[in-house]
């Protein structure tokens, strides 16, 4: 059976962190994945698609912004009768077998159906469940299935939950954590994210010329990626190396080179945050230089239709920027980061 013929109705909860990055980044880990999907609405902190279930556990192994994956039953608008109706015609002995253990958790996104009591629905949807298979056990702590319903913009998706993602690795990979720091090392969520809108698969080369402390490059091999860094930095390229290992990750090389003379002739993939910050080195070239000579070396280091993730100052315009430097933006993301900076993710496709 092809790929859109395995097709279903599927729902992600998202993180709230920001309002498109976590729908991008889904978005790509599908394609980097190979999965066909057609989306069928965005709403806030959930994505609704048609897609294989077997993207579930993929999209869990590789997601920063995305928490859980559901095969949908049923969708409706956000009422308490309505909910219910549909519960009773929900397939549950599609899904559940006589003496399973489960549980229904129901999930408020931001301040949404604020007149809906979250707990009493979760015990109605679990006796509609209850009732309709003989023999289910109630197992609020560990069950061996669960159901996740989730109310925002006035509507409410409910279905069973197919991966969750896991986030105590990404606090626990957090810069402070690991034996190398610097005050410019990105946090393991962002850098996560950024690999995965590079469309970054399992085995392709990730090239960071401006490795730093190696978040990005952790997060890349971490979903299976050979990776390679550089930095001009003797002291930079060092530490990097050093938190890899901590982890126990070994790269392909972690060099100390100028950026603008790249350690490989050409990568699979280019995910960077060259610097720009007032603690970071820009080796005395103004900011902006740093960005367009970088940028300018893209389609040489990239294959036709592969693409990069660069940040940058929004001041800057970085997809601007690349589209001068013979570049094809793809898809851009701006979010504040302190009081004079905002970031831009950008991502450039070489055409």
């Amino acid at each position: 059976m092809s790929s859109e013929g395995r097709q279903r109705t599927l729902f992600f909860l998202l993180s709230g962190e920001h309002p498109t990055l976590p729908h991008a980044e889904l978005r790509a880990i599908l394609e980097a994945e190979g999965f066909s999907y057609k989306l069928l609405e965005e709403l806030c902190q959930l994505s609704r698609l048609k897609c294989d279930p077997a993207c579930a556990p993929r999209v869990a192994a590789r997601a920063a912004m995305t928490r859980a994956c559901c095969l949908e039953l049923f969708s409706c608008q956000a009422e308490r009768e309505e909910i219910l109706r549909h519960a009773r015609d929900a397939p549950f002995w599609e899904l559940l077998r006589p003496g399973q253990s489960f549980r229904v958790r129901v999930k408020r996104v931001r301040a949404y159906s604020r007149d809906i009591n979250t707990v009493k629905l979760e015990g109605e949807l679990g006796a509609v469940a209850y009732g309709a298979v003989e023999g289910l056990k109630v197992d609020l702590r560990h069950p061996q299935v669960e159901f996740l319903g989730v109310l925002t913009e006035g509507r409410f998706f409910f279905g069973l939950k197919l991966s969750e993602v896991d986030k105590h690795g990404f606090v626990e990979r957090r810069p402070s954590k690991k034996p190398f720091f610097h005050p410019t090392g990105m946090m393991p969520k962002l850098a996560r994210c950024m690999v995965n809108l590079a469309r970054a698969r399992p085995g392709e080369l990730v090239l960071d010329p401006f490795c730093g402390t190696g978040s990005i490059l952790v997060e890349a091999a971490l979903i299976g990626c050979r990776v390679m860094g550089a930095d001009i930095s003797a002291r930079m390229a060092f530490g990097c190396l050093l938190n890899m290992r901590f982890l126990g990750l070994e790269p392909e090389g972690i060099l100390v080179a100028d950026a603008f003379r790249p350690p490989a002739r050409q990568a699979d993939r280019i995910v960077t945050d060259p610097p720009y910050g007032r603690s970071a080195s820009t080796a005395g070239l103004d900011v902006k230089q740093v960005f367009e000579r970088f940028l300018a070396l893209l389609p040489e280091l990239l294959p036709k239709g592969h693409v990069a993730c660069v940040s940058g100052p929004s001041r800057l315009s970085l997809s601007e920027m690349g589209a001068k430097a013979g570049l094809e933006p793809v898809e851009a993301h701006f979010f504040f980061v302190h009081g004079d900076l905002t970031r831009e993710l950008a991502v450039l496709k070489v055409p």
